[in-house]
């Protein structure tokens, strides 16, 4: 056993089970350990949580970053996308990223940041529309994967006059609209 292996025993509990009954009790237990022999490889439940959050969003940190070539705009849209596929590919993904520092990643972000400053993107809105798209793509994805609402076929009770959006075309709905909005603030 060693540190992977517990994390990648953690997200296949998560998918599962879900978030809130993930433990370090049933974490030893599917390991064949006694539940003591974890705290070798994370001191709290919080520290597992973190490094499980890391590893879940492995593709989207993974991706390609951009390159000066690159069209911000396209890649904008790309990147927040990665990370909406990779938040929804597991479950209670977005309850488990939201909250968790991007240390590990703090690289990449950098990099994303000066790509767009150096795209024409004012540095502090460069900062504020990643900060936009990275909560409203939480948000989404906390929604979406919350599940559907009570009501007649699992939706929310709604007037029939009111149209029912799927969660892809909302969360794209909404991206454009961040988008749409940062454009005539950048100087190229």
């Amino acid at each position: 056993m060693n540190r992977e292996t517990v994390v990648a025993e953690a997200l296949a509990l998560l998918d599962e089970v879900g978030l809130d009954a993930v433990s370090t009790r049933q974490l030893a237990k599917r390991l064949g350990v006694e539940q003591p022999s974890l705290y070798w490889y994370f001191r709290t439940k919080k520290d597992l949580l973190a490094a499980m959050a890391q590893a879940a969003m492995a593709p989207h940190a993974n991706a390609p970053l951009p390159t000066p070539e690159d069209d911000w705009r396209a890649w904008f849209l790309e990147n927040t996308r990665s990370f909406r596929r990779t938040l929804l590919m597991r479950r209670d993904g977005a309850r488990l990223h939201a909250g968790s520092t991007p240390t590990a990643d703090l690289d990449r972000i950098r990099h994303k940041m000066t790509f767009l400053v150096d795209s024409g993107v004012p540095e502090r809105d460069a900062h504020m529309a990643m900060l936009t798209a990275s909560r409203f793509t939480v948000g989404s994805v906390l929604e979406e994967q919350a599940g559907p609402g009570p009501g007649p076929g699992g939706g929310p009770d709604l007037p029939a006059d009111v149209p029912l959006i799927d969660p892809e075309s909302a969360f794209e709905a909404g991206l454009s609209l961040i988008v749409d909005g940062l454009a005539p603030r950048t100087t190229m």
